[in-house]
């Protein structure tokens, strides 16, 4: 895996003048080129119909969901807020994917105001959804088959299937539809979400089989069609040098197999949907950062201007983000430290133990593929404030999608301030 940046150097300096570090930045034609393969490599394979839903939560910035609407993407939302996003980008109805879970009815109720598809987490949601807004359009529900199980980084995100307390069994999946059916639902989809940044297709492959089962005796035994299986996301992207990139292609060909083998035209012959996030916008993500501080105590700390309030996995989940150094990418004089933030938490590190050229105060470092689940996870602790999101497009131009926070939006929730003074430089 190599890594690479979408500016030169001298380019990234000039954004820099005019955009103080730290702050996000996305590549535009990544985006794009990525969301095209995906569309591509599906339909080359004879995967019908497929759609991807663009999981809001990876990347929530109605700038990034406009592109990929562009490109033919829906909106996979699970909140309030990502509803909101998705409306603001001019999706509604059958566009939007609510996929939720332990949702409050104010949530439905936005969801079903929009007219999108809901995707039900748990039975007993179904009948109180149906007593406030009636009968939804399109009846779908959560598949967790609860007896798969895979190791690896989706032990840490989503657990093993027993452990996790989204979708339901079998059983009560098709108790579900009964319901939805006996209230004058017509329309049904069926959706599972299992895996998290999963390279080996193959386990992809695991899961849609599970899920064809699933689909075809709910069928049967409630005696219904489907339109589209949501096979959810968990399509990952090698963040190590040493990872592989996800074959596409395999899994596509694999897909269109498995669908042929389960004889799905007898169930409605449905579409295939996805909701992958990570896949589309990790790789196009840089998070530009300075280095503010070296201490060389009983390690040597280098100390970013950046913490983990702008990039949470490193601390959350041990994850490891490539990183460059500007000016220094090909240095072979290399030091072992640890890079950290300026939080009162001593897991406040973006890498421990990693070797970086020498670094020195001043020097500008990039931490890679953190176009998702980066800017999105961010918070206040400390009272350290969110920072911009910039996005670079195809013609060379560089433009703010989200500014950075201010001490003003930080306080502007109180009830009662005080007066204070930040002295500037």
């Amino acid at each position: 895996m190599e890594y690479a940046l979408p500016v030169l150097d001298d380019q990234l300096k000039a954004i820099i003048t005019e955009h103080p570090t730290p702050f996000h930045l996305y590549d535009e034609r990544g985006i794009r080129d990525r969301a095209r393969l995906l569309q591509r490599t599906m339909s080359e394979a004879g995967v019908p119909r497929f759609q991807n839903y663009f999981a809001v939560k990876a990347l929530p910035n109605p700038e990034i969901l406009k592109l990929l609407v562009q490109e033919g993407m829906g909106a996979d939302c699970s909140s309030l807020a990502e509803l909101a996003i998705a409306e603001m980008c001019g999706l509604s109805g059958e566009q939007i994917m609510f996929s939720s879970n332990d949702t409050a009815l104010d949530e439905f109720g936005y969801a079903s105001s929009l007219g999108a598809i809901i995707n039900f987490d748990d039975l007993s949601m179904v009948q109180p959804y149906i007593n406030s807004f009636g009968a939804p359009e399109v009846g779908c529900c959560r598949f967790n088959p609860g007896d798969i199980e895979f190791g690896g980084v989706n032990v840490d995100i989503i657990g093993n299937p027993r452990e996790a307390k989204y979708g339901m069994p079998l059983d009560d999946m098709i108790a579900a539809y009964k319901q939805l059916k006996e209230a004058g639902v017509t329309r049904f989809g069926i959706h599972t979400m299992l895996l998290s940044n999963e390279l080996d297709w193959r386990n992809h492959e695991e899961i849609a089989d599970a899920l064809f089962g699933a689909a075809t005796a709910i069928a049967r035994e409630v005696g219904i069609n489907f339109e589209f299986i949501n096979l959810g996301g968990g399509i990952g992207v090698p963040y190590r040098p040493t990872e592989h990139e996800f074959d596409l292609r395999g899994f596509a060909t694999a897909l269109k197999k498995l669908y042929d083998a389960h004889d799905l035209e007898h169930i409605g012959s449905p579409r295939i949907v996805m909701e992958n996030g990570r896949y589309i916008t990790a790789d196009s993500g840089y998070l530009v950062t300075t280095v503010a501080n070296i201490k060389r105590t009983h390690k040597v700390y280098v100390g970013l201007d950046a913490s983990m309030s702008d990039l949470m996995r490193p601390a959350l989940y041990g994850a490891y983000h490539h990183m460059s150094v500007l000016g220094k990418q090909h240095d072979t004089d290399l030091e072992e430290v640890d890079v950290t933030g300026s939080l009162c938490e001593n897991n406040d590190k973006f890498a421990i133990d990693r070797m970086l050229p020498h670094l020195e105060v001043g020097d500008v470092l990039v931490i890679h593929t953190t176009g998702a689940h980066g800017h999105t996870m961010g918070f206040q602790y400390n009272g350290k404030l969110r920072h911009a999101e910039l996005l670079f497009d195809p013609g060379g131009g560089v433009r703010m999608i989200r500014r950075a926070e201010t001490l003003e939006d930080y306080f502007a929730t109180l009830t009662q301030k005080g007066n204070y003074h930040v002295p500037t430089n």
